[in-house]
């Protein structure tokens, strides 16, 4: 089946979007942690928004008469109005408040959030008060919020009898505690690697080293966390310490989390089964682009297919560089591929990463996504004096547009204990047009962050601060719907990561970079033939990232598109790792008890590849040659941001292209790097 029948949707009528940003009520405008609350008083601002919601329930089902818009569907956005906040706030506070305490109350919040927000979809008598609701007359967003809603509701089994409801509330209420295990045990296990001598860092970068000094005992300690991590991977000479970087970092949350995945694993094929459906997969793809697990296994099938020439070739290209230095080597093991690539780009492309970080120290890269996302999508910021936040090193930002105040977020952009390890953008309330600022916070594990660190970053890291902002300019323009419930993270969810990956492309552009990356000690722009040698020795293993990415897709999906009888995790991975990547499963690893993604995207990580298909087909619309003009990206703005989840995303998509979408862009890229 084609691509284009995979991915399209019926493109339902919907009228424009009003974006109107009137006067913000003033009990929703507060930042969100105003007040510094202590445990006790945030857990009571939590169980206060639980009660107006489950209050606004019964006012609701308590109307008699003609159901219309106003008397049932009103009410029910504000429902998940107050759910939304309440789950937002709860569901940052729980992975990044440094008090271990605070974070507990804010877990057993959200547990309470999503434990009221599942009663509610399951309740019959509220699905049929919005079953009834007379339509007639309302505007084409609204009219697919009804539909929407009530497909939800069906999806999650309001339709089944009184017990069998019981049993899917009791499932689901299991599974949020069992993720939120499974991700505090990954948060909690930063593994340490001990370096005998400080002659095992050699080939990392000076201010790497300048900034581990040797203990008493003359070792260097380093841990998991990604600003470790990464420079180890790619640029240590020492063999043995990137092998010892790789089994640690792949060790992370084993043993006790493998347990909790086959208990992830089984309670969503036994509520998939309850719900109708044959698999988990089957029931995680149904309200998604691509319809069903048997056509996202036949995209990975394209990709695969697509891409399995060029990574032959780029393994072949590596064995052969590393068979220069051992000349008896058959195989390039996965600690070995990042390093043997930076060796190749030097030699090949005369590139070499490490010239690239003094002019990418985080403060300027940050001011310098902000300045260009303002000039892009016609915005401005302003950082907040003394924001009310959790964590010292936290930053508050407002966001304005027109000379209005249009959103907020924050930025805790650095790793320390009991704080998320991967790197997301979280919503903390979705805004509502006229009723509430859209509010969200960027968490990441970026290097810098301690007195006297300028944050040299590689370039992989100014990728991932690209891209989680994308997730934040998502938020912020498209939080401006009539519906709470039509915000953008309603939006298809394998569509969720193109936003994100469209904002990457401006970090290969000679002429955006040279705004801000800047020598931290010379303030020299970096050089426009630099850039380009980056982006000329970027192609050099773009296909075996892709088949990583492969191989980590394949995993997702094939944990949940079959009996738990025949699902061992341990198997599957290996299994996965072989026939998408040709490097060999590392010895002694478990690397699933750490792909958090396993709970929050279970059966759907196809999805990073979905989306990657969409944002290089949406990126096909701009001048390469100008990629700061205002034109294009004002027309990305108003076709596909500020919409946010009201309407379809193949509607979206064909507005904005004129067209529906396909692979051309893609195979472009993959083939050319263009």
């Amino acid at each position: 089946m084609s691509f284009v029948l995979l991915a399209l949707v019926a493109l339902a009528t919907a009228a424009p979007v009003d974006t109107a940003f009137s006067t913000i009520r003033a009990d929703e405008n507060q930042p969100f942690w105003t007040g510094l609350p202590d445990a006790a008083t945030f857990d009571r601002s939590i169980e206060r928004r639980l009660s107006q919601a489950r209050q606004t329930l019964e006012r609701l089902l308590s109307v008699k008469g003609r159901r219309t818009v106003a008397n049932t569907l009103e009410p029910y956005d504000r429902i998940l109005r107050d759910l939304d906040g309440a789950g937002g706030e709860a569901g940052v506070i729980a992975v990044v408040h440094p008090d271990s305490a605070m974070r507990s109350v804010a877990e057993a919040a959200k547990r309470r959030v999503e434990m009221l927000s599942t009663e509610i979809t399951l309740d019959r008598r509220l699905f049929d008060a919005l079953q009834a609701i007379d339509t007639t007359g309302a505007d084409g967003v609204t009219r697919y919020y009804v539909e929407r809603t009530l497909r939800d509701f069906r999806l999650a089994g309001v339709a089944l009898d009184d017990g069998t409801r019981a049993k899917v509330k009791a499932l689901r209420d299991e599974l949020v505690q069992a993720g939120q295990l499974f991700n505090r045990n990954i948060v909690n296990d930063v593994r340490q690697v001990t370096v005998a001598s400080p002659t095992e860092l050699e080939g990392l970068p000076p201010d790497f080293i300048a900034s581990h000094s040797p203990g008493p005992d003359g070792k260097v300690v380093l841990t998991t966390d990604y600003p470790d991590a990464f420079p180890v991977f790619d640029y240590a000479r020492s063999d043995d310490l990137r092998r010892r970087m790789r089994v640690a970092f792949d060790s992370r949350g084993y043993p006790v989390n493998m347990a909790l995945l086959d208990r992830l694993v089984a309670k969503r094929a036994e509520l998939a089964k309850l719900l109708g459906f044959a698999s988990w997969a089957d029931y995680a793809t149904a309200d998604k682009m691509v319809r069903s697990a048997a056509h996202a296994s036949a995209f990975l099938d394209q990709v695969a297919e697509a891409s399995a020439p060029a990574a032959a070739r780029e393994y072949d290209i590596l064995l052969e560089r590393k068979r220069r230095d051992d000349p008896s080597a058959t195989v390039v093991n996965r600690w070995e591929r990042n390093y043997l690539l930076e060796l190749l780009r030097r030699e090949k492309y005369r590139f070499d990463s490490q010239r690239t970080r003094p002019y990418f120290a985080y403060d300027s890269v940050k001011q310098g996504l902000l300045d260009l996302s303002a000039q892009l999508f016609g915005v401005t910021f302003k950082r907040m004096k003394n924001p009310p936040v959790w964590h010292q090193s936290v930053e508050g930002y407002e966001m304005f547009e027109d000379g209005k105040l249009a959103g907020r977020f924050y930025l805790d952009m650095h790793p320390r204990p009991g704080k998320f390890k991967h790197a997301a953008q979280y919503d903390i309330r979705t805004g509502v047009a006229g009723a509430r600022l859209p509010e969200a916070a960027l968490l990441c594990n970026l290097p810098g962050g301690s007195p006297g660190d300028p944050g040299l970053m590689g370039h992989e890291d100014l990728v991932t601060f690209f891209h989680e902002f994308g997730h934040l300019i998502h938020t912020l323009l498209g939080g401006r719907q009539r519906w709470v419930g039509l915000g953008p993270s309603k939006v298809e969810w394998d569509f969720i990561e193109a936003p994100s990956q469209m904002l990457e492309e401006w970090t290969w552009d000679p002429q955006v970079l040279a705004r801000f990356a800047r020598h931290y000690q010379t303030g020299e722009p970096i050089p426009t033939d630099l850039v380009r040698q980056m982006k000329q020795a970027s192609e050099l293993g773009r296909a075996l990232q892709l088949r990583q990415q492969l191989a980590y897709a394949r995993l997702s999906l094939s944990l949940y598109d079959r009996p738990p009888s025949e699902v061992n995790t341990d198997s599957i991975t290996m299994a996965t790792t072989r026939t998408y990547t040709p490097f060999p499963p590392v010895p002694d690893t478990h690397y699933q008890a750490s792909f958090s993604h396993l709970d929050a995207y279970s059966a759907i990580y196809y999805t990073y590849m979905w989306s990657l298909v969409i944002a290089k087909d949406m990126f096909s619309r701009f001048d390469r040659d100008d990629l700061l003009g205002p034109g294009p990206a004002r027309r990305y703005r108003d076709s596909i941001l500020r919409p946010g989840g009201s309407a379809p995303v193949a509607v979206l998509l064909a507005r904005y292209l004129e067209r529906p979408f396909n692979f051309d862009a893609w195979r472009r890229w993959l083939d050319t790097g263009e």
